[in-house]
């Protein structure tokens, strides 16, 4: 369970990237109140928890519906979460979202006077459950189908969402502290981290359908 638990922890911290989520969260919300801020920084975490939660027990019954087995998602699943991690090791990813942040700020500036809420786009989707977080619990849940697995699951889940909802909430001081150089070093490490565990992915679900063909021959 202690290796089911760090597994899922890694694979959401680096699919949620809550370290990088204090600057950006500055930047979208420079112009807002304080009370604004909170109420954005609870109600984007709040509708990326149901929508996580959607994938995750719906997922396998919407699979089944457009007719893609579990194996076949297990393997673009891995190929998407690998495709992540090499845009973190070069920080491509960063730079894409610094750029949707950027955006919103600009908006925010020409219409001072408006309190927008960035709480569905971009914060819940898709900076927060984005397509990796998204992928990463639907894979979790189809290889682990026994209650208490998906609940330490679920609990890797929640600890990266408690930490986006502490990084919101301290977004100010949090990225004073942390500086560029330890965000860019932590968001490398954990996209190596993430790119063994996409590759083991794709390793597990191509074992399967070839295991499965050759019993079928």
């Amino acid at each position: 369970m202690l290796s089911l638990l760090l597994a899922s922890f890694v694979t959401f911290f680096v699919a949620i990237d809550p370290v990088a989520m204090a600057p950006m969260f500055t930047t979208m919300t420079t112009r807002m109140t304080p009370q604004w801020r909170r109420k954005m920084a609870f109600k984007s975490i709040a509708i990326a928890t149901g929508i996580l939660l959607a994938f995750a027990f719906g997922g396998a019954w919407l699979l089944e519906q457009i007719h893609v087995s579990i194996d076949a998602f297990r393997i673009a699943g891995g190929l998407l979460l690998f495709l992540i991690a090499v845009d973190m090791l070069f920080e491509k990813r960063s730079e894409r979202r610094e750029e949707r942040a950027e955006q919103v700020a600009q908006h925010q500036a020409q219409h001072p006077e408006a309190q927008d809420d960035i709480s569905v786009f971009p914060l819940a989707i898709p900076l927060i459950s984005g397509p990796g977080a998204i992928a990463s619990i639907m894979l979790f849940f189809a290889q682990h189908e026994d209650i208490a697995s998906r609940g330490v699951i679920l609990l890797g889940v929640g600890a990266n969402l408690a930490l986006c909802l502490i990084a919101f909430l301290m977004a100010a001081p949090l990225s004073k502290i942390m500086g560029e150089t330890v965000a860019s070093m932590l968001t490398r490490i954990f996209g190596i981290l993430l790119a063994a565990l996409a590759a083991q992915f794709v390793v597990d679900g191509i074992r399967n359908v070839f295991g499965i063909a050759a019993a079928a021959g």
